[in-house]
């Protein structure tokens, strides 16, 4: 294979049949075509692994996102909660190429459909960023990537205050477990400038209990913008982001 983006290959698995894998060109492989990939790999669970695996129910996508880590699993949280996100794919392919003489193969973490244009997403602890055999890695990954003129992305641990914030409003993700008149109406009412605690006394037919959850439901759709760095209190002052 030669060097430069047309010398890469991408194989991805279609679903339904794991077994049905196909190997293009990466160049000629587009975004839309690998939105509906299975995962590369099949995640296992066994005694005494190093890694947590699982899958997340996504609001994104309504279906569930599997991930191999932790640090994976806080990856789709900011996926998940980033409203510019439209779609999430977990190993979506194998990429592969040979570079010097020798092959190389990778498969990315995460595939991010944005309004802005896919993004490839690899998760890395901070702590194995500056081993040599990971930068390489990561940095011809990065060349075949942004050679698309798609965006590459190396994530490792976020602030913990605000990864907590995150945590705790996607327990407010799924929509169906709130009452749609109740969210309309909290919707169509002037919350801004006004504490959490004080808007969830503004409804009085319903319980407090029940608008202060329909608040944070709304806090994590962003109807309300979000200050990663504030805790989420009873004084917290909600701001309408439109």
């Amino acid at each position: 294979m030669a060097n430069g983006p047309a010398g890469a290959l991408v194989s991805f698995r279609l679903p339904g049949d794991l077994r049905d894998v196909q190997t293009r060109p990466w160049s000629e492989v587009d975004a839309a075509l690998l939105s509906a990939a299975a995962s590369w790999r099949t995640f296992r669970w066994h005694r005494g692994q190093k890694h947590y695996s699982g899958t997340y129910w996504s609001s994104t996508t309504r279906s569930h996102v599997s991930y191999e880590s932790r640090l994976e699993l806080t990856r789709l949280l900011y996926a998940d909660f980033d409203n510019s996100v439209c779609g999430i794919v977990a190993q979506p392919f194998l990429l592969q190429k040979e570079i010097s003489g020798r092959p190389r193969k990778h498969v990315p973490d995460f595939l991010l459909l944005t309004s802005s244009g896919p993004v490839v997403v690899d998760v890395k602890p901070q702590r194995l960023l500056e081993k040599p055999e990971v930068a390489v890695v990561l940095g011809w990954t990065r060349r075949e990537v942004e050679c698309r003129g798609w965006r590459y992305e190396v994530w490792s641990e976020p602030p913990r205050g605000e990864l907590e914030t995150i945590r705790f409003l996607a327990g407010y993700r799924r929509e169906w477990l709130f009452d749609y008149a109740l969210l309309a109406e909290l919707r169509a009412m002037n919350l801004d400038g006004i504490s959490l605690s004080e808007a969830c006394l503004q409804l009085t037919a319903w319980p407090a209990a029940v608008v202060r959850s329909a608040l944070l439901h709304l806090l994590w759709c962003r109807h309300f913008l979000v200050d990663l760095a504030a805790p989420i209190g009873p004084c917290y002052v909600l701001r309408t982001s439109r």
